[in-house]
């Protein structure tokens, strides 16, 4: 394999192509360690090394620093580390590793994020907010259910929406149809259905 170029991403670390194509990112002292120079060969065994090896380590590394600043679901973990343009089989590597010691758990962060945020909104955007974290939405409605069933949820969707036009200066003795379909529709678009409206 030849190195046909080495990019530079930042002061620290460049994109590396072997044969015409990207094949990965390294930093600069691993660039002197597997002695990579643009138009020169690299043997089989150290590319092998460098995806087998290096690669997933570093990202089973990133992953845990990330990791340490918050909480992420699955796919944010797997989309951050694919873009920091780290190969899909080290992705896969540092998922699993994470996930092994439950340092990654879409459960206990969907039951976390029901809890943080079901006195704020209704079942239906926290299902849409979770979704788009890549929650699926049958786990986020059996949590739910199961977190209002079990006490452990004390709002109801009745007593939001009553917060909510408290909030918007609701009187519903002084106020006109217009304004009424316009909290209507405020109310839909924060996923209240028509019946609890």
């Amino acid at each position: 394999m030849i190195v046909t170029d080495i990019i530079e991403v930042t002061k620290a670390k460049s994109r590396v192509f072997l044969d015409g194509e990207f094949a990965f990112v390294l930093y600069k002292g691993e660039l002197r360690l597997y002695k990579l120079r643009k138009d020169e060969e690299v043997s089989e065994e150290t590319v092998e090394e460098i995806f087998n090896t290096l690669l997933p380590k570093r990202a089973k590394k990133r992953s845990l620093m990330l990791l340490q600043k918050r909480d992420y679901t699955e796919m944010e973990l797997r989309r951050k580390l694919l873009d920091g343009e780290y190969p899909e089989k080290a992705v896969d590597e540092a998922i699993d590793y994470v996930k092994s010691f439950h340092y990654v758990d879409d459960e206990r962060y969907c039951r976390a994020y029901i809890n943080c945020y079901a006195s704020k909104w209704s079942k239906q955007q926290i299902t849409m907010k979770l979704l788009a974290k890549g929650i699926d939405k049958r786990m986020t409605h059996s949590l739910y259910n199961e977190l209002l069933q079990d006490g452990q949820l004390n709002c109801r969707e009745e007593e939001l929406i009553r917060e909510i036009l408290r909030k918007k200066h609701y009187d519903p003795f002084n106020t006109d149809s217009k304004h009424r379909q316009k909290l209507y529709q405020h109310l839909l678009y924060k996923g209240f259905s028509m019946e609890q409206i």
